[in-house]
């Protein structure tokens, strides 16, 4: 079994990108999203369950994107397609995650039998080489969101590719800016990103790009 694993800065985009695996007749078994939550715009027991609200102005995206038109509706519609099978959970460095499929529970497993560690150990665990998961698991941490896929065949890496690669981080990349600025690998004890941290970074990739 091969795990293919993208990251993405935007949840709408990771989120369509989640849906277009089931639609593209991947089973939910083998494929996992892992989300940032750290800004609270997932809900899970908001007045209307699982309210988005990634601008924080007190209204659900999925009403402000309907109405501003089809090709961004129907984005946000995605990710409201995916909102029943999302859990949240806390995992050790990352703070307040939503996630659903198997790498969901297998990071909270992870966490509870003291493996690896959360993320990487779960990541690891599957095939993901030890340097790509702490790049992983860092991008989560600074606000972005996994994607996760596992194929057997050669056709069906493939179809997932295909998919995955649509507008994710090019995570080398992204590892190599932050090495550059200092890091070294992610560090389970380390404090979650706040906040305003996480939108200073979402700043700081703009700015970069």
């Amino acid at each position: 079994m091969i795990t293919i694993t993208r990251l993405y800065d935007d949840y709408a985009i990771a989120a369509r990108a989640y849906n277009d695996l089931k639609r593209a007749g991947f089973s939910e078994n083998d494929i996992s999203i892992v989300a940032n939550n750290g800004e609270g715009w997932f809900e899970k027991n908001a007045t209307e369950p699982g309210r988005i609200d990634r601008d924080g102005d007190g209204t659900d995206d999925r009403t402000e994107g309907a109405a501003k038109g089809a090709a961004i509706g129907g984005g946000i519609g995605g990710v409201a397609g995916l909102l029943a099978g999302l859990g949240m959970l806390a995992i050790p460095g990352l703070g307040p995650v939503v996630a659903a499929g198997w790498l969901a529970s297998t990071a909270a497993l992870a966490f509870t039998g003291g493996a690896a560690g959360g993320l990487i150990g779960s990541l690891t665990q599957h095939g993901v080489s030890e340097d790509d998961a702490n790049a992983y698991a860092e991008g989560v941490r600074r606000g972005g969101t996994l994607v996760t896929a596992r194929v057997s065949k050669a056709d069906e890496e493939a179809r997932a590719l295909a998919i995955l690669d649509r507008s994710s981080v090019d995570i080398r990349a992204r590892s190599a800016m932050w090495e550059r600025d200092g890091w070294n690998r992610f560090d389970p004890a380390a404090p979650a990103y706040t906040t305003d941290e996480i939108r200073r970074e979402r700043e700081h990739y703009n700015t970069r790009v």
